[in-house]
């Protein structure tokens, strides 16, 4: 357990916007550890997943729907495709685009990321009971739903 801070930053350090970029960071560093244990990172757990929910999908539709950088999304996907986790083929209905599919190795490490993103999560929640987790989880949603919103992104 860490000390207390001094007094002098005591009210930064309670700022819950403070706290959750520890926490995040914190996560972030937990998932980062995991993952590397498989030559994978938290990109390709991304893209993994929402290949398996979208497939087949467009490079474009897919970096729009996880909200990485087109020119990110190509390195993840080339990663990928190296790994045969996915596979990139002609799209039938615009032969300019391309459809990524995920392989059955992909899928494999998909449950295998999915386990280790579980086990990783556990540990940062460790400090909260079961009740907790699901109260922090459910607020912490709707912070980040209301960050997404219309509303908000004008400010």
């Amino acid at each position: 357990m860490t000390a207390d801070p001094p007094p002098a930053l005591a009210r930064i350090t309670a700022l819950p916007s403070w706290l959750l970029g520890r926490a995040a960071a914190r996560g972030h560093r937990l998932l980062a550890d995991s993952f590397a244990g498989e030559g994978m990172r938290m990109p390709h757990h991304v893209v993994l997943t929402a290949v398996a929910a979208l497939g087949p999908v467009s490079q474009a539709e897919l970096g729009r729907t996880v909200r990485i950088d087109p020119k990110d999304m190509v390195t993840v996907l080339n990663e990928l495709q190296a790994k045969d986790l996915v596979t990139r083929t002609a799209d039938p209905a615009d032969r300019r685009k391309n459809a990524i599919t995920i392989s059955p190795p992909g899928r494999t490490a998909l449950h295998r990321l999915e386990e280790l993103g579980d086990a990783a999560n556990d540990e940062l929640l460790a400090p909260l009971d079961p009740a907790e987790r699901a109260q922090l989880t459910a607020l912490l949603a709707r912070i980040v739903h209301a960050t997404d919103s219309p509303d908000t992104q004008e400010r």
